[in-house]
């Protein structure tokens, strides 16, 4: 019996989240009536022999189906068979920054002898169900064509129980959809690697490339998992709204003006630097083959645009880096900070290495604040709202900062990781909180250092996973442009973005591979139709129904901005 429901459970067994319900384990799998019938028909030492491949097959198939229900409740999609290898080691990194260096041991152990017993045990359940059939050929052969009589007439009338087919091919489905993923990442690098070749702003000259925008300082800051349900959210909404509120009067009466609006991420749960990659690139980077193809190309980022001008001294924060990062050279990053030589002396917040006050006090020590400086061009990345938001650091006076030392107090008094990520409603709040203090260190540091050649846009990178977000939330993250020169502003009037550090729910919705095309089209050297002020963009009718992000590499991206729905996605 316990073989009969190991199997039973490992054919009906669905591969998202969101279908784990009770109704979903009531089924008649085809796949077990075909395996029975198979067995049946062969000799019995060749029966013996099928039915450890079938096990063994079975086994493997089921450890799928673990890993797409794992990235389904992080990453919002399935694990991906040619390219998803690399991010074991992200996994295995974030296990040791949130429960120590012996936590993280201990469960990848746990996870490498949970897969070992699942194929084993497998193997052997439909091993020992194989001699049971052996000894009672006629009933199991009676059994069967029963089965399969009531297979084909539930699948014939469609019969369900609470929407679910009675007639399933759960793991028929299974291996067809991941050899259809299998499939098309074999052609998309090679589409892709095209597609990334053709760049219309390759020969813009250098003294039109971002005319617009000389003189002044600009910064392009990534809040780690700030999406748009951190403001729209019922219960996690009206606290980020009251600090985005109030952080849009205490920048308005310091002479600043911002507009704002929403991106479509092509990740969701985890995945920045693909994101990062998307946004600077102008293409659309989902996966780790993309990235590979994109960074190793000589395609023109918003980063390396300023670079290649001369006109900037082009910085990276980076405090989420611990290690050699070779893809900076692609960004065109003169200098890049991380988290080994921004000088922080105080502890890791779980995965965190850096807190965000500090790193923009950093940044303002160690490039902004220097007097007789050239212009400035940097890519931040603020990375205190970085799943698990457990311990997190609060604000502290900006004279207080110093080394960082400070921070070895308030790590002390704050919450424990594993606790927090046990209880859903502690995880939202830890995120909320999280959210709030980036901001807030964010809105601070311009108010206070922030002066008439400043131009920040700041934005999320994703959406929090869906433990967060709950589930079917769109991919869309804020995104916001703050300016005290009027020009600046003028250049995207007809973006048509709304007032304010926050974007209303009909604000509008732009992928995010299309924003490097938007900003350089604006800030050349004279803005074109379409982004003059009083010149609205044409809208582009939302003609995607699906609601997860398109995989198709685009051979170039929109020049328009898409403002038909606020909810629009990138979809296919």
């Amino acid at each position: 019996m316990l073989a009969a429901v190991f199997v039973y459970l490992a054919l009906v067994l669905p591969n998202e989240t969101e279908l784990l319900t009770p109704s979903s384990f009531v089924h008649l799998p085809v796949e077990g009536i075909i395996g029975t019938a198979v067995l049946l028909l062969l000799p019995s030492r060749a029966s013996r022999i099928a039915a450890a491949v079938m096990g063994l097959t079975l086994g493997l198939l089921t450890l799928l189906t673990f890993l797409d229900l794992g990235f389904s409740s992080v990453l919002d999609r399935p694990f991906d068979l040619l390219l998803d290898w690399i991010l074991f080691g992200n996994a295995e990194s974030f296990l040791r920054d949130t429960l120590g260096q012996a936590g993280g041991v201990l469960a990848v152990i746990g996870v490498a002898v949970l897969a070992v017993a699942v194929v084993v045990l497998m193997t052997l359940a439909v091993v020992r169900l194989n001699a049971l059939m052996n000894r009672h050929n006629g009933v199991t052969t009676r059994t069967a064509l029963l089965f399969s009589t009531v297979w084909v007439t539930c699948m014939a009338l469609g019969l369900e129980i609470a929407g679910t087919p009675v007639a399933s091919r759960t793991t028929t489905d299974l291996v067809q959809n991941h050899a259809d993923l299998v499939s098309a990442g074999l052609r998309d690098g090679k589409e892709f690697q095209k597609a990334a070749a053709n760049d219309r702003f390759r020969n813009v000259p250098n003294d039109q490339l971002l005319a617009g925008l000389r003189g002044k300082d600009v910064i392009f800051t990534f809040i780690e998992s700030y999406g748009r349900s951190a403001i729209e959210d019922p219960e996690m909404g009206p606290p980020v709204t009251e600090v985005l509120n109030e952080g849009t009067e205490r920048l308005k009466a310091a002479g600043f003006e911002a507009r704002s609006g929403f991106l479509t991420s092509p990740v969701s749960g985890a995945g920045s630097w693909l994101a990062h990659t998307t946004f600077m690139s102008g293409m659309w980077v989902n996966n780790q083959q993309r990235y590979r193809t994109v960074t190793t190309s000589d395609r023109l980022t918003l980063t390396s645009a300023f670079g290649r001008t001369g006109d900037w001294r082009t910085v990276g924060i980076m405090p989420g880096v611990t290690r050699s990062w070779p893809e900076g050279k692609f960004f065109g990053l003169d200098n890049i900070y991380d988290s080994r030589n921004i000088g922080y002396q105080g502890p890791k917040f779980s995965w965190s290495p850096v807190p965000d006050q500090y790193s923009l006090d950093a940044y303002e020590r160690l490039e902004h604040g220097k007097k007789d400086r050239e212009p400035l061009m940097t890519e931040m990345v603020l990375a205190s709202s970085h799943n698990p938001w457990s311990p997190l650091p609060t604000m502290v006076g900006w004279d207080e900062i110093g080394d960082g030392s400070i921070y070895h107090g308030i790590k002390k008094k704050g919450t424990d990781p594993t606790e927090t990520l046990k209880d859903p409603a502690k995880l939202r709040v830890a995120y909320r909180t999280s959210i709030e203090y980036s901001l807030t260190s964010l809105i601070e540091w311009l108010e206070r250092y922030g002066d008439d050649n400043t131009v920040l846009v700041f934005l999320g990178d994703h959406q929090p996973n869906s433990r967060v977000t709950g589930p079917g939330a769109d991919w869309d993250v804020p995104v916001s442009i703050v300016a005290r020169d009027p020009a600046v502003m003028e250049r995207i009037s007809g973006w048509n973005w709304h007032e304010g550090l926050k974007p209303e729910p009909d604000a509008p919705v732009w992928r995010m591979d299309t924003f490097r095309n938007h900003f350089l089209q604006a800030y050349d050297g004279e803005a074109p139709a379409g982004t003059k002020p009083g010149t609205e963009p044409e809208a582009k009718p939302d003609t995607k129904p699906d609601t997860k992000p398109d995989t198709k590499p685009d051979t170039e991206p929109d020049t328009e901005p898409d403002t038909a729905q606020a909810k629009g996605r990138a979809a296919e």
